[in-house]
């Protein structure tokens, strides 16, 4: 009565007509996990189905031991999502009822029931009474269906079970098939060239797909046969963890969520592609994706690296420099550059035990670091060796570090951004060393020098800048602009490490902070500190020691009622206790021990660091910033002095820019003309041979601008200043 309506529909219709014949036991509705279509969204319907079965359950043992031998990435796959499908293997349903895929080898008789399993073609052939297996035979279905051959327990025929088998054995014995092993190129798996797999890769779903079907069929092959084949079939595997959208839900083309990739490489490149599958995340995990989180990448770091070696190539033409010329040695060379040139080394190092452990998001972000220091580090703290009009040794030795550098991260980078590389590398070598090879791709992979690893100037520099970093922060906690100079930083540090590091490279902290000194100090010199108790930690805390003492040895439920009551009043007067207790304590001492993790015992209480609210207040006349073990504060008082020279600053940054809009090449020499009060014109005057090299002025005339200068009026810290630059 239903024929043609779709099942699920004809559920309701089902149970009414059981229930009118006095047939309906029961009716329910369970909630479950329901599978639909991924095309229509339809509900699916599961059958029980007969299957045939590879005993993969026999060589479970080896199965996890092979595994054993397997570099996993990300390792925990290994024994868990991994490992656990292999201790509760099941054996393998491979017969599929399908018409495409290969067919299932196996002929049955239809009077005995006899099975036989035929191993190739040569063998199907020389059955008895064989039919349909002519030369030219394509065995696919429906052809290799009408093989028949005699069956040898009866007079019956045997015909071919008419089942396919599971796609994901083609995919598991792949590396066999495509060499038509056994019955060819037995030299390239029994202990060839070919196999086991070096390296594959593929997402996390293919631990029970593709990743499994390799490792059984491989270990079914080791276990049956005597030749020389060993699982696993692979030595090292990336399993790769699924991509997002850019809210965090998975990709759906019903949703509308699907980012096109074609879209995001003609916006952005496919390097810039590439670096934000490799940077954003270790490969096994999940990641957001959007073309906004590649344009991000872009600027975090082929932005940066595009930007030093546009800075490198604009000074190195004007200077004529010439990378094949001869370097200077490098023990002859400043600390700054011996600097970059260990980081350098050690980035070889750190990038090739990442790319041969199969870490690509490793060494990804090693080279994103290095990258970030040699910008905002080296460039920025050799860029008046860059600038000078004098061509000395000093500059020298900064094109050829620089040079090197840069080269360098092209070769180190082909693997991960094979355009950017090849680009920077013909732009940088090929143009000035005939003899190099005519593409990235043909070089050599970098190769550390260990010589040149300097680790205690590498530490030294890299204490120096993360003083820096938190000066900056202390800086912008004040909101006294950068280009401001200050009176001093002050350093607390436990150790001498930074006492040796500022001592050796104190003037880049300087000049980085714009202090006119560095000096030594207590924390306590420049913080004091509050404590108080946290109230959302000791509540549950002091309520779960109350109720465990006032509910001892109590069975009566009416009297258990009664001292959970007083408990909680108890834990509610111990808290007022305990809280006064804190703020009386010594706040110095509390302050020490938290941070230090070391035991905290208050009112008869053991405290944890969860358990106090620490607060640190700058003294009068600083602001700090600081981490666990370090703490730099800056002097907040500007005198008239430092006020002045931090409105020469500012005048200097004004006329570069107007240097920059008036299209002026960076080696222009100019005349500056400025209009102003007395007070701006007595800036000009104190600060005037400051101004004038570092705007390459050749003088500063207090005039109007002439006709054919670049000019503009300006408000400078509520001063309204007239500025013109005129090319000479």
């Amino acid at each position: 009565p239903w024929s043609g309506k779709f099942v699920k529909n004809a559920d309701n219709a089902i149970i009414e007509d059981l229930k009118a014949r006095g047939l309906l036991y029961r009716r329910e509705t369970l909630k479950h996990t329901y599978p639909f279509c991924w095309r229509c969204d339809s509900p699916l319907l599961y059958y029980a189905k007969s299957s045939w079965y590879l005993r993969t359950t026999s060589v479970r043992e080896r199965l996890l031991s092979a595994n054993e031998e397997i570099n996993w990435r990300p390792e925990h796959i290994k024994h868990g999502r991994f490992g656990e499908w292999l201790r509760g293997n099941v054996d393998w349903a491979i017969s599929r009822e399908r018409f495409w895929g290969t067919p299932w080898p196996v002929w049955t008789c239809g009077c005995c029931d006899e099975a036989e399993a035929v191993g190739g073609l040569d063998d199907l052939r020389s059955k008895p009474g064989v039919q349909g297996a002519d030369e030219g035979l394509d065995l696919h279905r429906p052809y290799v269906d009408r093989i028949t051959f005699d069956c040898g327990a009866c007079d019956g025929k045997m015909r071919r079970v008419p089942d396919v088998m599971d796609v994901w054995f083609d995919s598991g014995i792949m590396p066999f098939a495509q060499w038509h092993y056994p019955f060819e190129n037995e030299d390239l798996i029994d202990g060839g060239s070919w196999y086991p797999a070096d390296y594959i890769c593929e997402g996390v779903d293919q631990t029970r797909g593709w990743f499994y079907s390799l490792h059984a069929a491989a270990t079914l092959l080791e276990a049956a046969t005597e030749r020389d084949i060993e699982a696993p079939s692979f030595r090292n595997v990336i399993s790769l963890g699924h991509i997002l959208d850019g809210k965090g839900e998975k990709m759906s083309k019903s949703k509308g969520n699907v980012v096109v990739p074609a879209d995001v490489i003609d916006a952005h490149g496919a390097d810039a592609l590439r670096w934000y599958l490799y940077a954003a995340a270790p490969a096994g995990n999940s990641r957001r994706f959007s073309a906004d989180l590649v344009a991000e990448s872009v600027r975090t770091f082929l932005l940066t690296l595009w930007n030093t070696y546009s800075f490198f190539v604009t000074y190195a033409n004007i200077d004529g420099f010439d990378p094949a010329s001869p370097p200077p040695p490098v023990d002859q060379r400043p600390e700054l550059d011996r600097w970059a040139l260990s980081k350098l080394q050690t980035l070889i190092v750190d990038v090739t035990r990442a790319l041969d452990d199969f870490d690509a998001t490793g060494g990804a972000r090693t080279v994103q670091a290095f990258v970030d220091d040699l910008s905002n580090w080296y460039v920025r703290r050799s860029r008046r060796r860059f600038w000078k009009s004098e061509n000395d040794a000093d500059k020298d030795a900064a094109y050829h570090t620089l040079y090197q550098c840069l080269e360098t991260v092209t070769r180190l980078l082909a693997p991960f951004t094979p355009f950017v590389a090849e680009e920077l590398y013909r732009n940088l070598v090929c143009g000035s060393r005939p003899e190099a090879p005519p593409s990235v791709h043909l070089t050599d992979y970098p190769q550390a020098d260990a010589s040149l690893i300097d680790e205690d100037l590498a530490a030294a520099n890299d204490l120096v800048i993360r003083i820096v970093s938190l000066g900056r922060a202390a800086r912008a906690k004040s909101q006294t602009k950068v280009r401001q100079p200050l009176q001093a930083a002050v350093v607390a540090a436990r150790g001498d490490a930074a006492r040796a590091a500022l001592d050796r490279l104190g003037h880049h902290a300087r000049e980085e902070l714009n202090v006119k000194e560095l000096r030594f100090a207590e924390e306590s010199d420049l913080v004091s500190y509050e404590v108080k108790g946290n109230p959302a930690s000791l509540g549950p805390k002091l309520s779960r020691e109350s109720a465990l003492v006032m509910a001892a040895d109590v069975t009566d439920a009416a009297e258990l009622q009664q001292r959970k009551k007083a408990a909680s009043a108890r834990a509610a007067k111990e808290m007022g206790r305990l809280m006064a207790a804190i703020a009386q304590a010594d706040p110095d001492d509390l302050t020490r021990r938290a941070r230090a993790g070391a035991a905290i015992e208050v009112a008869g209480h053991a405290l944890e660091r969860d358990d106090l609210d620490l607060r640190v207040n700058d003294r009068e006349g600083y602001a700090t910033a600081g981490d666990h073990a370090l703490m730099v504060a800056v002097t907040t008082e500007i005198t008239p002095a430092l006020a002045e020279e931090g409105l020469a600053r500012e005048f200097v940054h004004r006329i570069q820019n107007l240097r920059r809009d008036a299209g002026f090449d960076i080696a222009d020499r100019i005349v500056t003309y400025y209009q102003g009060s007395d007070e701006i014109a007595a800036v000009f005057e104190s600060q005037g041979a400051y101004i004038a090299a570092e705007t390459l002025s050749q003088r500063i005339e207090r005039a109007a601008p002439p006709s054919g200068a670049h000019a503009a009026t300006q408000q400078v810290e509520g001063r309204d200043v007239t500025l013109g630059v005129l090319r000479v």
